[in-house]
């Protein structure tokens, strides 16, 4: 069996493509925790949603054995493209290598490399080098 391909995109690179096509989705895979004190990607401005599906379950975090089945329960037929994103890009490789060998060719996933919250500072910051958040993209925090 192949290795299952995954391509890699920046953070704005990623939000073009999910803004110029309709069937492209973002599939943030952080934690609960993380979705509500860290924030969320908001693409409400672009007519979508993030679909939020924990790749590695809080608090153990160990990995969620039924990843690809919730996802596509939530997005029902699988769409063409689908991007992955966690705090920095690990983890969000993990489960779109995982969903593109269930998967298949019938969907491109694509990582979003240095993630929501990016690279750490010389402070041992995040959020500040690069990620969603440092390029100004839509976000947004309950």
């Amino acid at each position: 069996m192949a290795a299952a391909k995954v391509s890699e995109m920046d953070p704005a690179e990623a939000w073009s493509v999910l803004e110029s096509e309709p069937d492209a989705m973002l599939v943030d895979v952080r934690t609960r925790p993380e979705w509500a004190f860290v924030g969320t990607p908001d693409l409400t401005g672009i007519g979508k949603q993030v679909i939020l599906t924990e790749w590695r379950q809080f608090p153990g975090m160990n990995v969620n054995q039924a990843f690809v089945p919730a996802l596509l329960d939530q997005v029902g037929t699988p769409p063409k493209k689908i991007f992955f994103l966690c705090r920095s890009g690990a983890r969000s490789m993990e489960a779109a290598m995982q969903t593109a060998a269930e998967l298949g060719e019938t969907t491109e996933c694509i990582n979003v490399r240095e993630g929501f919250e990016g690279d750490l500072d010389q402070q041992g910051h995040r959020a500040h080098l690069n990620g969603w958040k440092a390029r100004g993209l839509a976000w947004r925090q309950s």
